[in-house]
């Protein structure tokens, strides 16, 4: 699988670390009065959709920088990917 990393073009999936859903980025408010239950969704529940997930993925063997991915959890196909500091935080979905 390839993924196209938007500095360095086409790169093998290989050098990458997946971390999980790119919602990981919305991370909850400490300060809260929920934060206690807030923290704990975060942390524990995870959606396995089937079909256009947007991913983390951590360019671990290369620049180590992080991307958000857009993949097809069905066909594995990759729609595109861009930095994770160039997704405004809270536009994750």
């Amino acid at each position: 699988m390839l993924i196209p990393h938007p500095l360095l073009g086409l790169r093998d999936a290989q050098e990458f670390t997946y971390l999980g859903d790119a919602s990981l980025m919305n991370r909850p408010d400490p300060g809260a009065p929920d934060a206690e239950a807030a923290f704990c969704d975060y942390v524990f529940l995870r959606d396995n959709p089937a079909g256009v997930h947007r991913e983390l993925w951590f360019h671990e063997q290369g620049d180590r920088s992080w991307l958000v991915v857009t993949r097809n959890t069905l066909t594995h196909e990759i729609l595109g990917a861009e930095l994770a500091a160039d997704v405004k935080v809270g536009g994750v979905k």
